[in-house]
């Protein structure tokens, strides 16, 4: 498997260099040149088969020549049979047709485990191999940091630096990130906001000199295709326990960054019968706006009940736009240019809107709405959304197209998470589950800085290098 740049001026590498390289040097997003396919009697073939099983079989062909089969397998195993949960990732009914798919049973009870446990894995096997040592920098809005964290917290070869928003996440997000001890992990909060901790991140990744040759960076969000790779697996999981392939499904998804929706949407390229994406999201509507208006305009971001989501730019969207302009990466780097300057209002050509919107809809869901979501769904069921899951349900219910086919949402995390918003809904914390009933007593470690770049860059090589 060879992957190629959105932007067609870069290299085309193999998996374990993508898996190490984040950014493509032209500054696109790395994307497999071809795409597995499978037929739907391939599909129906899996029916029966375990989350471990079924992973092994969408995961291998984006690996194969770098990883062996038999060692993915062992990974796979070793990621997914610690899960809380048997069926990994396991389906719960709200009404006739309509899931949520709970992928919080993780160690961080967040989607994002079912990627960064796997990604840490991935990263020991190929950096024993190459005998490599890598600095991890990323950016959080609140989950991704605590799954990277967990994820990699024992890889040998590894230093970890992760970048959150000074008190704009809630205290269970913050101290899953800094309650975790170890000589190669560092939380740093940045003053500022989550896009400014991405952007930092994003240039640090463009001009690597701050590790003066010695360290390569790698990137653990969801531009890291690995990351996306993972989450693929859950689309077929739910879809194969639902009847698919012999019925098409339709996904509701909570979205800030578009790497877990891209990933079902790279699901139906590969074979999965997926009728319509619906992309659900709060206040910081930009993928809503150029959906249903064909404005592409960064906003001020706003700080809502739903941290995870509180993005301005949706970073993998260029994965999608790589498709709709038949992967023409010149046509896409000045598309990609002019959308990032962030000062002009970008539309896009209206045969391309026209081709996402065959698949995908889109809502904008404000606080309010996602509050008497929550209280809703607990009304009639007595099920507790976690406020980004009640967006994705909000979004599916608005958004629907076929009451005749299941509509899944995908619940990306668990409401113990989501203090404030669980307790606007006006109901009682649930408790934390064993193995975090003492994560509030835990010691706590993190370095709050300034959002400067340089200031960062110091921080992250003195300790990088202790000499």
């Amino acid at each position: 498997m060879k992957y190629i740049s959105t932007r067609g001026n870069a290299p085309e590498l193999a998996f374990d260099d993508v898996l190490l390289t984040g950014l493509a040097a032209d500054g696109g997003l790395y994307v497999p040149k071809e795409v597995p396919q499978f037929s739907l009697a391939e599909l129906e073939s899996w029916r029966d088969l375990s989350y471990t099983e079924l992973a092994h079989k969408v995961i291998y062909p984006f690996v194969e020549g770098c990883v062996d089969a038999e060692a993915l397998q062992g990974m796979i195993d070793d990621v997914y049979g610690a899960f809380g949960h048997k069926a990994v990732a396991p389906l719960q009914q709200l009404d006739h047709n309509e899931y949520v798919l709970e992928l919080f049973h993780g160690p961080t009870l967040a989607f994002k485990d079912f990627a960064l446990q796997l990604l840490g894995r991935l990263l020991d096997y190929v950096l024993e191999r190459r005998h490599e040592k890598v600095v991890i920098m990323g950016a959080t809005s609140g989950d991704t940091g605590s799954a990277a964290i967990e994820g990699t917290k024992a890889c040998r070869n590894v230093d970890i630096f992760i970048l959150h928003p000074y008190g704009k996440v809630s205290d269970v997000q913050r101290r899953q990130m800094t309650t975790v001890s170890g000589d190669n992990i560092h939380n740093i909060a940045i003053e500022g906001n989550f896009d400014q901790a991405q952007d930092m991140v994003k240039a640090s990744f463009g001009d690597q000199s701050f590790l003066r040759g010695e360290r390569k960076l790698v990137a653990v969000n969801s531009i890291n295709w690995a990351r996306i790779m993972s989450q693929i697996v859950y689309y077929f999981y739910s879809a194969l326990n639902l009847g698919g392939p012999l019925r098409p499904m339709a996904y509701s998804v909570p979205t800030g960054n578009f790497g877990d929706i891209f990933a079902g949407y790279m699901a139906r390229k590969m074979g999965l019968p997926i009728e319509q994406l619906i992309i659900a999201t709060n206040e910081n509507d930009v993928l809503h706006r150029l959906m249903s208006q064909n404005l592409y305009e960064v906003h001020p971001l706003k700080h809502t009940i739903t941290p995870s989501m509180d993005i301005a730019v949706s970073s993998n969207f260029e994965r999608l736009l790589f498709d709709l302009y038949d992967r023409d990466g010149a046509a896409l780097a000045d598309l990609m240019g002019r959308m990032n300057a962030k000062t002009d209002v970008v539309s896009l050509d209206e045969d391309k809107l026209a081709k996402a919107r065959e698949l995908f809809d889109s809502m904008a869901v404000n606080q309010d709405e996602t509050v008497a979501v929550m209280q809703q769904v607990f009304a009639e069921t007595g099920y507790l959304l976690d406020p980004h899951t009640a967006i994705g349900v909000k979004a599916a219910r608005e958004c629907r197209r076929n009451t005749r086919i299941p509509m899944i949402t995908l619940g990306t995390a668990h409401p113990v998470k989501f203090e404030d918003a669980v307790k606007r809904a006006g109901f009682e914390m649930p408790t934390l589950p064993h193995h975090l009933n003492d994560l509030m007593e835990r010691e706590e470690r993190l370095s709050v800085l300034p959002a400067d770049l340089k200031t960062v860059q110091a921080f992250i090589a003195s300790h990088t290098f202790k000499d």
